[in-house]
């Protein structure tokens, strides 16, 4: 096994003592023992290709109860696993040594009789290449260099017509569902740029809601809405000229009166009649926004503009969104990814919901780390992706 640095990742090459009698498949042997895998993919991670004595079957990771494996499965190689984030139980990746195809499947501890294997890729090369155009898109280098600096709806659609013709050319014209929806869903982090104008985290495009949700289903306020702790500019400005939607699917913006605090709001409604201890800390500088589900608040700090969500059951406050920029572009990804599914048939949701979940957290984390990193405790939108029997996505 060796290791070698290169301008763009580093690579790890494989002996033919490594590989050991697994696998047989003679391109697969060429490419682990000379190209290699990257080590640092976006997607993937291939520690399990590394074991000492080479990778292992499902049949032996699976342990005592590899027995009730099916046949197609018992002889696979666990070769890695998909990256997701911290907490998250991914998909392995296995690699068929006889035919080199590789596909994904998720452990059950203790009932292996469970599994089943979901293809990914013809083989290592294919999934190698497929991997280095989706980080070149993330990056915005190599064939996606083009894009730095463009942003907006057309940018979208001609990086992701870009990557689908990549995929479904390395792939006889069937790339796996995996890639059809990372074509269809990752080039999304292209609709808005980093915020300069705004002094938000981003500058949405003008009309960007608009044509997402329809111009009545904006909501756009007045001076005379704001509380007077509503005291950070950009998000005064943000409210009063680009809007939020009134009714962005799982939130609700509170039109009736006039953006109140949340001190003010739960000494008005009945929210659990919360003590004032209860309450966080400097609740007169929340300001509530509308609703999210199941009791749950979202509210903006006032004075640095930071979006949070707040529960009336427990009384926790987390952090929910960077600003109000990156909280509209999650509502508008929510809702470009319903239009997308239902425009491919479902396709998306039908048998591969898990993966579609993981997508969508790695873009907005790509655009809004916020309540996505490994230190957070808890973070709404992932949770609520990861829900698939409530079927959000």
């Amino acid at each position: 096994m060796s290791s070698t640095d290169t301008v763009a990742t580093r690579v790890i090459t494989l002996t033919d003592a490594d590989l050991g009698p697994c696998i047989t498949h003679a391109s697969t042997r060429r490419w682990l023992t000379g190209p290699g895998v990257p080590s640092d993919s976006g997607l993937f991670g291939f520690t399990e290709l590394f074991r000492p004595g080479g990778p292992r079957t499902v049949a032996t990771a699976a342990g005592d109860h590899g027995d009730l494996l099916s046949a197609e499965l018992r002889d696979q190689l666990v070769i890695g696993g998909l990256l997701g984030p911290a907490g998250l139980d991914t998909e392995s990746v296995l690699l068929d040594g006889a035919t080199g195809e590789v596909s994904t499947a998720y452990f059950f501890p203790g009932r292996p009789d469970l599994m089943d294997r979901r293809p990914l890729a013809p083989s290592l090369p294919t999934l190698v290449r497929f991997a280095a155009a989706t980080d070149e898109l993330a990056g915005l280098r190599g064939q996606f260099a083009e894009y730095a600096g463009r942003w907006g709806t057309k940018a979208v659609a001609a990086a992701s017509r870009q990557l689908l013709t990549l995929f479904e050319d390395g792939a006889d014209g069937e790339p796996a569902p995996f890639w059809k929806m990372a074509a269809l869903i990752r080039p999304l982090a292209l609709v808005a740029g980093p915020g300069t104008a705004s002094g938000l985290a981003l500058d949405l495009p003008l009309r960007l809601l608009d044509g997402e949700f329809g111009r009545r289903g904006v909501v756009r306020f007045e001076e005379v809405d704001f509380p007077a702790t509503l005291t950070h500019e950009p998000t005064r400005r943000f409210l009063r000229e680009t809007g939020l939607p009134e009714d962005g699917f799982l939130f609700q913006l509170d039109t009736d009166l006039p953006l109140r605090t949340l001190a003010e709001y739960c000494a008005d409604e009945d929210c659990g009649t919360p003590p004032p201890a209860r309450l966080p800390a400097r609740a007169e500088h929340l300001v509530r926004l509308g609703s999210l589900v199941e009791d749950t608040a979202l509210v903006v700090d006032g004075t640095t503009g930071a979006v949070l969500s707040w529960s009336e059951t427990d009384g926790a406050l987390h952090p929910l969104n960077t600003d109000v920029s990156t909280l509209a572009f999650t509502l508008w990804l929510l809702h470009r990814e319903h239009t997308i599914d239902e425009e491919s048939g479902h396709a998306l949701t039908s048998d591969t919901y898990d993966q579609l979940a993981l997508t969508m957290i790695q873009v907005l984390a790509s655009i809004d780390p916020t309540g996505t990193t490994a230190d957070a405790d808890w973070h709404y939108w992932t949770e609520l992706f990861q829900d698939e029997a409530g079927g959000v996505l």
